[in-house]
């Protein structure tokens, strides 16, 4: 397996694209970290609907913004593929 972690704070007009590309790969044994650090742009919503509509994106969300360092640490700490990427 592969984790991917994607760590996110308002990139709404990207994300869609960014999500769809990840999960249409044609390798599929993968998981998506996507951690919303304090998103205030509606990201948080399209995160939560692609967690919903495919079981391999987990979602972890931060109240406030922690920076992307946090971000990628909090994605490293569930990751459990043998290898891990990071999308930003």
């Amino acid at each position: 397996m592969i984790s991917v972690v994607v760590p996110v704070k308002d990139v709404k007009p990207y994300l869609g694209q960014c999500l769809s590309s990840i999960l249409t790969q044609s390798y599929k044994d993968i998981e998506v970290i996507c951690i919303d650090d304090g998103s205030t742009d509606g990201s948080s919503d399209i995160l939560k609907k692609f967690s919903k509509s495919d079981v391999r994106v987990v979602l972890i969300s931060h109240n406030k913004s922690l920076g992307v360092s946090a971000a990628r640490n909090a994605g490293l700490k569930i990751a459990r593929g043998e290898f891990v990427t990071f999308v930003d």
